[in-house]
């Protein structure tokens, strides 16, 4: 079995869904495990109606629905000859019961309520898709991954169980083979022990194929995207960008911890534990190699990459009484940095002074300071950038330090990491 998995953009429009078919048939030889995301922005959109809902303002709740419910009807119009096929009255029953949820009582957990209303769009999503696929002649199951993948009870950030979701995946997923080329499932979903639905992170659909593959013993993972593959950089901060032709499990976990965003983090490590290829490939040209993500080492230093954080603070903290920064100093910094929600992306002490560079977006300045005013001396330095360099040699770096000036850097034999800010 092969696992494909399809994001948002490759399902925004009939086109698309037209387009997406058209590579399973590309495929028929083999049996796939396909994963689709919801369609577009649906998932934004679902998001601003768990806010209406808990605001329960009412009018913006139910406009919302019915843009919703427009748009995802545009496309089946387009993709169903027949007005009377089953699955607009699937569809339609889903918003008309969205609709009315503003009716019933509101959960105080914000995360309950996000899980059970978000996860529709991959569940419309697949349901047009699944569709699509049995009219154009592909013999196709669809599953509910809230009966596959079981998660823990935590909301928006559920951890999976292993050990259940397997053998859920062996007793229940892989049968269907026998009677379908495709089965076809929704990513960034699953559901606990009590039958609720939960969600595994934001793009996670990503894992979700990870998830399918390590439990079903796939062959290989393939991801779907509108970009040729993994590039060395993000086109829209960087000039000339190179296509990596093959990289390790081992690149691509650093690459997404340093914040390269083409695959999701979590993806990684199930494949890497079995070996199982990854590939990434583009939508839009799929005849294309594409990348290819494995065990060899063997070419991850070829091509340096470049990731690049925009909007970024640096915090430095000193010690009002000019005490060293040791254990018990970094203990208490880390302390009240746990209390801000402040997520580090890099730090560096000296004798006297901690600093940490955070998301500026992401941390309140008021918050930080009057957290620390009693015992330190803060000082921050805004509008920086992070660049991080893998596999680096003075030349990359001249390159991408034009007209800017290095605030702090920090460097191992493969990675360069620079705080930077623009000349004026």
């Amino acid at each position: 079995m092969f696992v494909f998995k399809f994001g948002g953009a490759s399902v925004k429009s009939a086109e698309a869904v037209k387009n997406v078919i058209s590579i399973l048939q590309m495929h028929s030889y083999s049996k796939l495990g396909v994963v689709i995301s919801a369609m577009g922005k649906t998932t934004n959109t679902m998001e601003e109606i768990v806010e209406a809902l808990m605001k329960k303002n009412t009018l913006e709740f139910l406009k919302l629905i019915e843009e919703s419910r427009f748009f995802h009807s545009s496309i089946m119009n387009e993709l169903f000859s027949d007005k009377k096929s089953e699955i607009f009255l699937e569809v339609y029953a889903i918003f008309d019961t969205l609709s009315q949820r503003i009716e019933a009582p509101i959960s105080d957990n914000f995360g309950l309520e996000y899980d059970q209303i978000v996860s529709l769009g991959e569940i419309i999503s697949t349901k047009i898709v699944a569709a699509y696929c049995v009219q154009e002649g592909i013999v196709t199951a669809w599953m509910d991954a809230r009966e596959l993948i079981r998660t823990n009870d935590v909301h928006r950030e559920a951890e999976v169980d292993w050990e259940t979701t397997t053998t859920l995946f062996q007793e229940k997923f892989i049968p269907k083979h026998k009677d379908a080329d495709v089965i076809l499932t929704q990513g960034f979903i699953g559901h606990n022990s009590n039958g609720l639905t939960t969600t595994i992170g934001r793009e996670g659909s990503d894992f979700s194929a990870g998830i399918i593959a390590y439990c079903c013993n796939a062959e290989s993972v393939t991801i779907w995207k509108d970009v040729p593959g993994m590039l060395n950089a993000d086109p829209k901060w960087f000039d000339n960008t190179v296509k990596l032709d093959s990289i390790s499990f081992r690149e691509a976990i650093e690459l997404a911890y340093y914040g390269a965003s083409v695959i999701h983090p979590k993806t990684i490590k199930p494949l890497q534990n079995k070996e199982i290829p990854l590939y990434v490939k583009s939508f839009i040209n799929p005849k294309e190699d594409g990348t290819v993500i494995h065990s060899s080492t063997s070419k991850d230093h070829l091509v340096p990459s470049f990731i690049f954080k925009m909007n970024q603070i640096l915090f430095s903290f000193t010690p009002k009484d000019f005490s060293f920064i040791v254990e018990k100093n970094l203990s208490d910094i880390f302390g009240r940095l746990a209390q801000s929600n402040a997520k580090i992306n890099i730090m560096q002490n000296s004798a006297l002074n901690f600093s940490i560079l955070v998301d500026e977006d992401k941390v309140s300045i008021e918050r930080i300071l009057g957290l620390f005013e009693d015992n330190y001396n803060v000082k921050y330095n805004r509008n920086l950038e992070l660049v991080t360099i893998r596999h680096y040699d003075q030349a990359t770096i001249d390159r991408v330090t034009i007209d800017k000036e290095i605030i702090l850097q920090q460097k191992t034999r493969e990675t360069a990491r620079l705080v930077v800010k623009q000349l004026s």
